[in-house]
């Protein structure tokens, strides 16, 4: 990686941390901070991932397990209310990066989406929908809650993506690190006894 892409994803990994920043925004945010050409090289999400890691271990080593503990037991417990919809959680919370700031993105796979709201409305909880456009040919549709978590002085976002069933497969492929990009209830309860991501 060269020295501007470092120093980019080096202040893109601050605003990552400190603001809760996605990687996206965060790099382009990264390159106006710097001055730099729009068009500038960016560094890869993985690259950006080691830098947040890094700027972790740096500022925040003492609290960091902490929130990410508080944030898989968040996650947990919605994948839990939204069982019937075989829950997968993803992003920072799943790969072990997260940190107070940072939303919990849990993936649901469904016959009907329109399923998920009805859940929640039966459960009395406030929602928002959007969509993402996640690169496919139609933008995935997003059921946004906010959640507490004790002695926060914030709620945390809970994004749940809403995909096809039958994209559930194609999902699961590793990453390009060998990882598997998301992970179940299971595989989260092991997460929170180990401590660590899923290799």
């Amino acid at each position: 990686m060269s020295d501007e892409m470092q120093e980019i994803a080096a202040v893109a990994a601050r605003l990552v941390v400190e603001e809760g920043l996605r990687f996206g925004p965060a790099k382009t945010h990264a390159v106006r901070q710097l001055g730099l050409p729009i068009r500038t090289a960016m560094p890869s999400n993985e690259q950006l991932e080691d830098a947040v890691l890094e700027h972790l271990q740096l500022f925040q080593a003492d609290v960091q397990p902490g929130h990410l503990l508080a944030l898989r037991q968040l996650a947990l417990r919605w994948m839990q209310r939204m069982q019937d919809f075989e829950p997968y959680l993803t992003g920072s919370v799943w790969l072990g990066y997260a940190s107070q700031l940072s939303d919990v993105d849990i993936d649901l796979y469904v016959d009907d989406p329109k399923a998920v709201e009805i859940a929640l409305i039966n459960q009395g909880v406030p929602y928002d929908v959007g969509q993402i456009d996640a690169g496919r040919r139609e933008p995935v549709p997003v059921v946004h809650v906010t959640e507490r978590v004790q002695g926060w002085p914030h709620g945390v976002s809970v994004y749940m993506r809403v995909h096809d069933r039958g994209a559930l497969r194609g999902a699961l492929l590793p990453d390009g690190r060998g990882r598997s990009p998301r992970g179940n209830v299971k595989a989260v309860q092991v997460l929170m006894v180990d401590g660590v991501a899923n290799d």
